[in-house]
């Protein structure tokens, strides 16, 4: 037997050909019948029969009865097209995105006034809108027990000259606060542009940013020096109040 019919029982391992070599015997047998020789590719069969029964290998056909199903396999690589196009679309619509918002950024940084920055800015700002000056509600800038007589000069500003607590004309937010050889300047901010100056004053209760309303006291006054409140807006002196008892009030 040749070499790769041995290999094959050493590996104990099936085998699907070998190559088959029948030598002539050099005598023969006489008076013996002529037995006719069997063709060489069924002697092949017939000894891979015999190694793979030896081996215990068993050999199985190829099941051609359910060939794939191109259909099948067509959708799948469709699918997988799809998928792949999705992501590509994806990928390139967050690459767009980083490019603007770096604009974006680099323009806010190094061009704050541009177009592009000024259009965005228009749909981000929410600035209310501030009320007008003679909307907002007036209170007496003395208490409701002092004594004081409030009076309100040709140009428009209160003043009196009492001891007692001083109070804001209206609601705001303190702004500013100077002294000088301990008499008190007191600013406060009703709007951005609307405000109050009250000077004259002893002491101030408030710090700059606080805000305050109309019914509780910002400073105080020891009667010494006369207090004045002004009223400006957009930094012109206001003449538009006329006094009831001693509340003042928009003039109509």
């Amino acid at each position: 037997m040749n070499e790769e019919l041995d290999y094959a029982e050493m590996l104990e391992i099936p085998v699907s050909t070998v190559n088959v070599v029948k030598k002539k015997s050099l005598f023969k047998r006489k008076g013996a019948k002529a037995v006719k020789e069997q063709p060489q590719e069924d002697l092949k069969e017939r000894v891979v029969e015999s190694v793979n029964e030896r081996v215990g290998a068993y050999v199985f056909a190829e099941d051609l009865s359910d060939p794939p199903k191109p259909e099948k396999k067509m959708k799948t690589a469709a699918i997988g097209g799809g998928r792949d196009r999705a992501g590509k679309i994806l990928l390139t619509e967050a690459i767009l995105v980083g490019v603007i918002a770096l604009a974006i950024f680099v323009t806010n940084v190094f061009l704050p006034n541009t177009v592009i920055n000024t259009f965005l800015g228009s749909f981000t700002s929410t600035t209310a809108e501030e009320p007008v000056y003679n909307q907002f509600e007036l209170g007496s800038v003395v208490g409701a027990f002092s004594e004081a007589e409030v009076d309100i000069s040709d140009s428009g500003v209160i003043s009196f000259t009492a001891e007692g607590s001083v109070y804001p004309i209206c609601k705001g937010k303190v702004a500013k606060i100077n002294e000088d050889n301990g008499v008190y300047t007191l600013e406060i901010a009703h709007t951005s542009t609307f405000k109050s100056v009250i000077t004259g004053l002893t002491n101030v209760y408030s710090a700059e940013g606080t805000s305050v309303v109309s019914n509780i006291p910002v400073a105080y006054s020891d009667g010494k020096a006369e207090v004045r409140v002004s009223l400006y807006d957009n930094g012109t002196l206001l003449n538009c109040l006329d006094i009831t008892g001693e509340v003042p009030v928009w003039k109509s």
